[in-house]
This record gives C-alpha cells, structure tokens and sequence, in this order.
C-alpha cells in the first residue's frame, strides 16, 4: 500500500504555496491563477490557520456578491484543516477526501508543512498503480 509521501516524491512541481490571514481575497485568487493551483494554504508564521480554495471563492465571494478587493482571506478560509501525515495511504486519503468533499490536502509531518495533495494527485497515483498491474498480468 502507497503512501502519501509516495505521491509528494513524484510529483513534478514539489512548491508549496501559502498566503497570509492578512492578505486580501484577490492577491490569494491571483497566487492561485499565477501558479495553476486550486488552494493555498494559510499560514501565520508557520503555523497553518486555514486553506483557501476557488470553490471558498466562488461561494462566500461571488454568489455572496462580496468584495475581492476588500475581504480578508481569514473571513473565507476553511478552518480547522483537515490534513493527513505523510505515512498515511493513498486509499485512506481517498476515502477522507470523498467523505469531507476536499479537493486538496496538506500534509503535516508533525506541526511542519511537507505538501499539499489534491484528488487528481491521488486518481494519477491509482491510474499509474492500475496501468503497471495490467502491463504486469499481459
């Protein structure tokens, strides 16, 4: 059984990207456009406060007609985050992502960030796994 440090090793772009509670809304969805990432983790020092996402975008800034320019990324994150340690499984992480409905995971070793997976990381990992059993048993 993978792991989730698995995962993080083989990913080709290994950066971690955050933001400040402080920022504004629009400097976390301009990271994110800059950087094609769907999530940011939020950081104060190095301690993780929340996780901001396109989807906290869509729904507590344009369907609730708010100000990108002027709201804070502390007044839309998620928090608490839920995160996962790099030992735990893939399948595990699967299974948390679909029960919660997360598209991105940070993964903590101990209070240290190490990675942020998200749910194509995980269905890339699972496909990979399937093609090499079927090259295997042909």
């Amino acid at each position: 059984m993978k792991s989730v440090s698995h995962i993080l090793k083989s990913k080709a772009d290994q950066s971690l990207y955050s933001i400040a509670p402080t920022a504004s809304v629009l400097d976390a969805v301009k990271l994110m456009a800059e950087r094609n990432i769907g999530a940011l983790v939020v950081l104060e020092g190095e301690k993780i406060v929340g996780i901001i996402t396109e989807r906290d975008y869509a729904r507590k800034i344009v369907l609730m007609e708010r100000s990108s320019y002027n709201t804070l990324v502390s007044d839309i994150m998620s928090s608490p985050v839920i995160s996962v340690p790099p030992h735990e499984s893939n399948e595990h992480c699967m299974q948390l992502m679909t029960e919660k409905r997360l598209r991105h995971l940070p993964v903590l070793d101990g209070t240290k960030l190490i990675g942020m997976i998200s749910i194509g990381d995980l269905v890339k990992d699972i496909i990979s796994d399937q093609q090499s059993m079927i090259r295997q048993l042909e």
